[in-house]
């Protein structure tokens, strides 16, 4: 059924707060555009990706005007948040060994990012 399907809903789990499913990736394995509906959470990688390009984000709120809110996007806009989205999967696949920007390197990267930013924080005088 996702095959078929233009877009895939990825609800969220508690009230908006995350998305604790793997639908997300099974969205961008199927080649549908992901449809997060989320409030307050903050999406894997967010660090390193642009989640602003290729998934439909939904506040929780909006969800009775979900078909109107989808119904708006152009072709054109998702053909390029399809297009987009098919790049992306390649940094969810777990390779082994590791592939260069599978999900193992991106979460070392992550994780160095982090760790990086708490040095530079911890670094400054109050």
């Amino acid at each position: 059924m996702l095959k078929s399907s233009k877009f895939c809903i990825c609800p969220s789990a508690r009230y908006g707060y995350e998305v604790a499913s793997p639908r997300l990736v099974e969205a961008l394995y199927t080649g549908c555009v992901p449809v997060l509906i989320k409030d307050h959470y903050v999406l894997p990688f967010s660090d390193v990706l642009n989640w602003k390009m290729f998934p439909v984000e939904i506040p929780v709120k909006n969800i009775p005007n979900l078909k109107k809110i989808l119904m708006t996007i152009s072709t054109r806009q998702y053909i390029r948040m399809q297009r987009r989205g098919k790049q992306i999967r390649r940094h969810f696949e777990l390779n082994l060994p590791p592939k260069r920007y599978d999900v193992f390197h991106m979460i070392l990267h992550s994780v160095w990012l982090r760790r990086l930013n708490v040095q530079l924080h911890g670094m400054r005088d109050p």
